[in-house]
């Protein structure tokens, strides 16, 4: 096909035109929403990184939850700021833990919305590591039994799906068995499979209340620099009984994200993390871009990289273009 007899241009013309090629199509089906359980009552505590997002004590983040579930958003991701922390992470794994609390309340109120629980002990811990600390190190066996009891305890609330973020050796088959032993044979586990060690994670890590108060998490979140490894990753959490993939942050591994579609035949998520959404927000702000037209551009292309699943801050605001309540410009 050679110029003039093929015109690439010729199904450009018009929106109407462009919609019917279009390669790929966002759907508001897509998004899983996160959401901050704060502990207490009347909490919402604007995150000014995260313009729009709060941490919410439970009776308020059922409030938030209309218009997400009025739209169609399928499912939420919990995680959760608890009262008091201590250097297991007990209120991870407590019966009347907050994102127990709160797993409980949401599915009574909105019983066929999907939730998932995160579930991690940095939030939990005194010391913002995701496991316990012995030697001044993570000690990546003595962690798997808390993350198994704290799967168990999310599930027996009625969690939905589990989803395990803390990137320690072996943590997907000892979730598994013990949910199976639970009897929750039937819940699924979404394994944060490829974590990179990212700097992306900054407005989440205050909205989480995380941050480590020593070191950093590069001995067991992967380094950016590696592709070939988070393929490793990926196959030893399908091999320990992962129902549903991620890769985490999104937009800087985009050629991750395919690596891992053209490899594995499960589903995938893809986490667009805090950091990516605060600079939407931040540059949309200062008037140097154009913040709706940007952010439809970034969730298209995590699902043309070949996600299924886009875990996103913009979900809401997303769906309200794609439901035609707002408009992305169409401006040069």
């Amino acid at each position: 096909m050679h110029f003039p007899e093929y015109r690439a241009r010729r199904l450009r013309r018009t929106e109407t035109l462009r919609s019917m090629v279009r390669e790929v199509q966002l759907d508001v089906q897509d998004f899983i929403l996160p959401f901050f359980a704060h502990h207490g009552q009347g909490v919402k505590n604007p995150l000014p990184s995260m313009p729009g997002h709060f941490q919410l004590s439970p009776e308020l983040l059922l409030k938030e939850l209309r218009e997400p579930v009025e739209r169609g958003i399928p499912a939420v991701l919990l995680f959760g700021i608890p009262e008091k922390k201590d250097p297991s992470g007990s209120d991870c794994y407590s019966k009347n833990g907050i994102v127990q609390q709160a797993v409980r309340r949401i599915k009574d109120a909105y019983p066929e919305l999907v939730v998932i629980t995160d579930v991690c002990l940095c939030e939990y811990t005194d010391h913002g590591h995701c496991g316990v600390i012995r030697n001044k190190d993570v000690d990546n066996d003595l962690t798997l039994d808390l993350l198994a009891k704290s799967a168990v305890s999310h599930a027996q609330a009625g969690a939905d799906i589990i989803a395990p973020s803390d990137m320690m050796d072996g943590r997907v088959g000892a979730i598994r068995e013990a949910l199976d032993e639970a009897g929750f044979e039937m819940t699924p586990i979404m394994a944060y499979s490829a974590k990179y060690a990212s700097g992306f994670y900054g407005p989440f890590r205050d909205a989480a209340q995380s941050a480590p108060k020593f070191g950093d998490r590069r001995s067991y979140q992967m380094d950016p620099a590696n592709s070939d490894e988070a393929l490793r990753e990926v196959s030893l959490d399908v091999e320990e009984g992962a129902d549903i993939i991620m890769v985490k942050p999104a937009l800087p591994y985009l050629d991750v994200i395919w690596r891992v579609r053209n490899t594995f035949d499960l589903p995938l998520a893809a986490y667009n993390v805090s950091g990516e959404f605060a600079m939407i927000k931040a540059a949309a702000q200062n008037g140097w871009i154009d913040g709706d037209r940007c952010m439809m551009e970034a969730l298209t292309s995590i699902k043309r990289a070949g996600a299924d699943m886009i875990i996103s801050y913009h979900a809401v605001e997303a769906a309200r273009i794609l439901q035609g309540d707002a408009k992305v410009s169409r401006k040069k």
